[in-house]
């Protein structure tokens, strides 16, 4: 196996140029979301659950590949697999955007995620490569513009384009940067990246599939057919036996799939942890903020989509600046000054009212963003700087799949919450309304119902967003008590180093 010591002068061009496929990538994966009701309509679909599996399918296919990607990095040249990828990429969009039939497009989108799901990660294991760890920070900061600011654009660009063009449009858009990256990648890839021949155990493929796609599939669900329902806490079950057995598995082979020794370092763990929390917290913040600006205020998708532009330019502006903050201070105090603004944000959003000034939620918002941008990527790149170099495929693939499980797990547990309680109270208010009007004698009109029925139903909405972001708050407050034991990790440049030495 070649060696895994850093390259004397980082590869610029060549992180440019996967820079862009991981930036499509990322932007694809939340591109679709503001436009379903509209494709709703055109293949005249009524169960929105139907097609929800846009979002969901391409979820699923990324959760279920992305443990393989350790493999994939190890085992085959930087080139043929990035270029792979994006081939298949490049199919799975022309599907999709020229898709005759619902069925159609929703395979176009499956294979759209299994091109993008190695894109990532040989992205970050090039960075990893390519700067020694105390520049790591920096360098990791530029990598988190695309994977935070491109999935922060997605529904504003998105909003704007459904409002003016057909939603094909969205892929066609997508099309002549991902076939620019595919041809900038043929030019000048190159295959930096250490390799050796490695086996695949296709029974940990089997356990993997089943546990992670059996449990993104039943949390996906809950939001819609409840935690009671059969489907959903049997596949949970299911899910969780798979990831059980594949756990297992890992540690008795002499070459796991996805090396888990990686948790044997304490601050990896930890920051995985901090990682996962603060996945939860994103995503809370992402879809609760839009339910309450188009639900409850009624405003308009694109104009939704530009209330949460500014939250999106500050987490792209702030993530490379984090970075070198990071490089200087060490990752506690950026995580503890972080999450003190996340936490107080997301606590101001638990007193939004039905008139709340666009100025309030626009700042607070924004605000919340910028706290989070403080932490995402150091908090990720410390982690990585404790593993040895041999170790960073397998870290980035964790990295990616806690976040895909914590993210969807997060977001199915938030937004049954939010239902729940908005049913709860729906009902309660209604019933305080009939009691009124049954105390005063008097009979209500058919207007006066009609109106009545839209004000239990904006007020319970109003209460159910405010009780959920009380939910986020504490857990964002979980990630601030976890963040008191951070250290900046030493481990990777002495196991870096030994590592090279034994030519590992």
């Amino acid at each position: 196996m070649n060696t895994a010591t850093t390259t004397k002068k980082p590869p610029y061009l060549m992180i440019i140029v996967l820079f862009v496929g991981a930036f499509v990538a990322f932007l694809n994966n939340t591109l679709l979301n503001v436009a379903l009701p509209t494709i709703m309509a055109d293949f005249k679909i009524t169960d929105y659950s139907t097609v929800q599996w846009l979002a969901t399918g391409y979820m699923l296919v990324s959760g279920i590949l992305i443990p393989t990607t350790a493999f994939l990095i190890t085992r085959f040249k930087t080139r043929n697999l990035f270029i792979l990828s994006m081939i298949i990429f490049i199919i799975g969009t022309a599907m999709a955007a020229y898709a005759p039939s619902f069925g159609v497009l929703l395979v176009g989108r499956m294979v759209q995620a299994a091109g993008a799901a190695s894109m990532s990660p040989i992205l970050m294991n090039v960075m990893l490569l390519s700067f020694p760890v105390e520049k790591r920070g920096a360098a990791m900061g530029v990598f988190g513009l695309a994977m935070i600011l491109a999935p922060a654009i997605g529904p504003t660009l998105s909003g704007y384009i459904v409002e003016h063009y057909e939603w094909n449009v969205l892929f066609e858009m997508i099309l002549p940067f991902a076939i620019i990256s595919l041809l900038l990648a043929i030019w000048k890839l190159d295959n930096v990246l250490p390799n050796k021949k490695a086996s695949i155990d296709y029974l940990s493929i089997v356990y993997s599939t089943i546990g992670f796609g059996a449990l993104l599939y039943g949390c996906s669900s809950a939001s819609t057919a409840g935690w009671s329902d059969i489907t959903v806490y049997g596949t949970i079950i299911i899910g969780v036996i798979g990831i059980a057995l594949f756990i297992y598995r890992q540690f008795k082979l002499d070459e796991p799939l996805l090396d888990l020794a990686a948790y044997k370092y304490p601050m990896f763990a930890l920051c995985s942890l901090i990682s996962a929390v603060l996945s939860v917290a994103m995503f809370s913040g992402m879809i609760l903020t839009p339910a309450y600006v188009q639900n409850v205020r009624g405003i308009a998708p694109f104009e939704a989509g530009l209330m949460m532009l500014p939250g999106a330019i500050v987490m792209g502006l702030m993530s490379p600046i984090t970075g070198k903050l990071f490089d200087k201070f060490g990752p506690r105090i950026l995580a503890l000054i972080g999450l003190v603004i996340t936490t107080a944000a997301t606590f101001f959003l638990t007193k939004l009212q039905v008139d709340s000034s666009y100025a309030y939620i626009i700042s607070v918002y924004t605000i919340r963003m910028f706290g989070i941008s403080l932490v995402m990527m150091p908090i990720m790149t410390n982690g990585l700087n404790a593993l040895p170099a041999r170790l960073n495929p397998h870290g980035t693939a964790i990295n990616n799949t806690i976040s895909q499980v914590a993210g969807s797990i997060g977001t199915a547990v938030l937004v049954t919450i939010f239902n729940s309680h908005t049913k709860t109270r729906a009902a309660e208010i209604a019933a305080d309304l009939k009691a009124q009007a049954a105390a005063s004698g008097t009979t209500a009109t058919q207007e006066q119902i009609a109106a009545m029925t839209q004000q239990v139903t904006q007020k319970a909405l109003l209460d159910g967003i405010n009780y959920t972001f009380l939910v986020a708050t504490g857990v964002t407050a979980v990630a601030l008590i976890l963040s008191f034991f951070l250290k900046r990790s030493k481990l990777a440049t002495h196991a870096n180093n030994v590592t090279a030495a034994k030519g590992e």
